[in-house]
């Protein structure tokens, strides 16, 4: 997955001639001869990796500089002489022949082991993504794209999509308002920023703490114990989800973990509540603006569903299924409280509490142990292997290619049977200062059909914090780990396999909805013995493989309890998608409203707001919480129909890889995974398999 929304938003805009690029790439090579000399070429791909500070402002200046002049030369064609040659053609190379140009300016942000080099790159994102809205705001080349729609010219089902993507993005940022309602949008945006960023600086800032004696602390590991602060003889406990989440889950004292539970959820208090009620009326107000009912329709009407009453359906439909097993689950969770703490109330200070005490009598499974069989290098040969082996792929690792440190390797995609090339992607898993700190994808270069004839490959870069090697011996890996990395070279997968006319269509660039499936649906093999074994191997002696009883544990433990773990997600997503699809909404009686009904009859804990103190809804996933739920059923419903009988199948593998991964955005998703199955989606493969095993 792309870095976050922040990152995400740093895409070149389709909106110039193939000319343009091609000189763009000219200028560029004279900056970089020199170095390129020295170092082997990649064929099919154009992106520079190692920039220097004054190379990045020089290149980010021409891309803006030449994209200016291209956008004038579009919008300078009179109406009646548009054309497919003299408009969509010029459109669909820049985006591709720019895009490299894009990501050699923004990567090192994340990557470059110089901090000047960080600092231009950032700079240069902030000036490139300021650029591109404006272009999306340039009614001139907006009026050319829509007298060739209306022309009607005979183009294929790919550039239609292409074009109506086009017009869209246009018209979702405002190109057919007059001046005076662009500038209300603008202020609209503006003030929107500043609330969200004030909402998240609340939560950073908020320094409260609890003081708690060592008996009102039973059941605490000693390792948590000691690393607290003393005052006045008792601990001092940060409210903060690292303290704050331990203690829910191990505490045996009930007062406590309700005491914690609710100073936690006052965390945004009063403030943060009224921010995101602001926040929500001034969504709607945008979202009016561009000519949507509400906020909610704005937001999902270029994913998967389209629509918030499409969403509200779902979530409903999806707790309606889980709500018997989910009061299954229940009913033991309440057995064992009274068993531990008498005949008393079961709240949701005592959820996580419960469902770790189950685990331990249900589960069999060693966490410190389990983590001995994960060395990194072992982790990444195996992994590597599996995608080969499932997708009749061929990895080469590639030597001499110029990097941005001396830990990145370089791999070359190969089709298997044909032995044709299908793009590269670049190892930068091991932790060092200034990196990034999480574990995600970038994009280098999307691939795509040139006007020659030719192919541009697509690329990738995959970044992890993994511990390096330490006196010769691999680091190990924790199993959430694994599951990470493994998710994260899925999207790698998913965009080298991309067969796409269009650069827009590319792997990565999907829809929201879309783009986690492949990846959720991979994730699987990280729980199946087959998969996991070729992994795995103990530390001090990799012949020896996890156990299949290990595997099998792994798996019970990420299953148990998916009705009540998945019923707190959707209650969540209820909220948001009822706030942001309806107006004048009050979030804290909604809340109190729907939480003893999708909880069972669990009651919220008084005085707290969990609206306060969610910033999902506040930033970043407005709208879209729903969206993870939603990929992970159709992952299910791929993973049963398809793979869950022979995970190895090559041939199920190389027909998903051209069926669905190959075709990246260049059909609709819901069009691309129906073909596929042969009937429409269903969430009954996610209902019987994921809670089969979850009591």
């Amino acid at each position: 997955m792309e870095p976050r929304r922040r990152e995400r938003r740093v895409i070149a805009i389709a909106g110039a001639a193939a000319l343009v690029a091609v000189g763009l790439n000219i200028a560029f090579s004279a900056v970089t001869a020199h170095r390129r000399r020295k170092r082997r070429e990649l064929p099919g791909f154009t992106a520079q990796v190692n920039l220097s500070a004054a190379e990045i402002k020089k290149i980010a200046d021409r891309i803006i500089s030449k994209s200016k002049e291209t956008y004038d030369s579009v919008a300078a064609v009179p109406l009646d002489k548009v054309s497919f040659a003299n408009v969509v053609v010029p459109l669909a190379e820049l985006d591709a022949l720019q895009f490299p140009l894009v990501q050699a300016c923004v990567l090192p942000r994340m990557v470059s082991p110089s901090e000047d080099v960080r600092k231009a790159s950032a700079e240069a994102e902030k000036l490139l993504d300021s650029h591109f809205v404006l272009c999306r705001q340039r009614e001139d080349v907006y009026r050319v794209i829509k007298a060739f729609t209306v022309k009607g010219e005979r183009i294929g089902p790919e550039a239609t999509r292409f074009l109506h993507s086009l017009v869209k993005e246009f018209e979702r940022n405002g190109v057919k308002l007059s001046q005076s309602k662009r500038k209300e949008m603008e202020k609209l945006k503006s003030h929107m920023d500043a609330l969200n960023l004030k909402y998240l600086q609340n939560l950073n800032d908020f320094t409260k703490f609890l003081l708690l004696g060592e008996d009102e602390l039973a059941g605490m590991p000693f390792e948590f114990l000691k690393d607290l602060e003393k005052a006045d003889g008792k601990f001092k406990v940060p409210l903060t989800s690292y303290h704050v989440t331990p203690i829910l889950e191990h505490c045996k004292v009930g007062s406590t973990r309700k005491q914690i539970a609710v100073a936690y959820g006052q965390k945004g208090g009063k403030d943060n509540l009224a921010i995101l009620e602001n926040l929500v009326q001034l969504r709607h107000k945008f979202a009016r603006l561009l000519g949507y009912t509400n906020y909610a329709d704005f937001a999902i009407e270029p994913r998967m569903p389209r629509t918030s009453r499409k969403v509200l359906e779902f979530l409903e439909e999806m707790s309606e299924q889980l709500s018997d097993v989910a009061n299954r689950e229940l009913s033991i969770l309440k057995d064992l409280k009274i068993k531990e703490e008498g005949n008393a109330l079961f709240g949701m200070e005592d959820l996580l509490y419960y469902i770790k005490r189950a685990e331990e009598f249900k589960v069999d499974l060693d966490i410190g142990e389990i983590k001995q069989y994960f060395p990194v290098s072992l982790v990444i040969s195996g992994m590597l292997k599996m995608f080969q082996d499932l997708f009749a792929l061929r990895f080469d690792e590639i030597k001499d290619v110029e990097v941005w440190h001396d830990t990145v390797r370089v791999f070359s995609v190969w089709d298997a049977s044909s032995s044709d090339l299908l793009g590269y992607f670049f190892l930068d898993i091991f932790a060092r200062e200034g990196k990034y700190t999480h574990t995600c994808v970038v994009t280098l270069q999307n691939g795509c059909l040139c006007s020659n004839g030719a192919r541009k490959v697509p690329a990738a870069v995959i970044l992890s914090q993994c511990p390096k090697e330490l006196d010769g011996n691999s680091a190990l890996l924790r199993f959430p780990e694994v599951v990470r990395l493994f998710h994260e070279f899925s999207h790698v997968v998913h965009h080298v396999s991309n067969r796409a006319t269009f650069s827009r269509f590319s792997g990565l660039r999907l829809e929201g909805d879309f783009t986690e499936i492949p990846s959720l649906l991979l994730e699987n093999w990280c729980y199946e013995s087959i998969s996991l074994k070729m992994m795995s191997g103990f530390h001090q002696d990799i012949t020896k493989s996890i156990t299949s009883e290990a595997c099998q544990s792994l798996k019970r433990r990420r299953d148990l309890f998916t009705g009540l773990k998945m019923k707190q997600e959707i209650l969540l997503c209820l909220v948001d998608q009822i706030i942001h699809s309806s107006e004048d909404v009050d979030i804290d009686d909604l809340i109190k409203d729907l939480h003893p009904k999708v909880m069972l009859g669990i009651p919220l804990l008084e005085g707290t707001s969990p609206a306060s103190c969610f910033p999902r809804i506040a930033f970043g996933y407005d709208a879209v919480c729903y969206s993870y739920i939603w990929s992970e059923v159709f992952a299910a419903d791929l993973f049963v129909s398809k793979f869950k009988d022979d995970l190895l199948n090559q041939h199920a593998g190389l027909r998903f890889r051209n069926k669905v991964l190959a075709l990246g955005g260049s059909k609709d998703p819901l069009e691309i995974i129906t073909d596929y199955l042969g009937r429409e989606p269903s969430l009954q493969p996610f209902i019987q398999s994921r809670t089969r095993n979850s009591l």
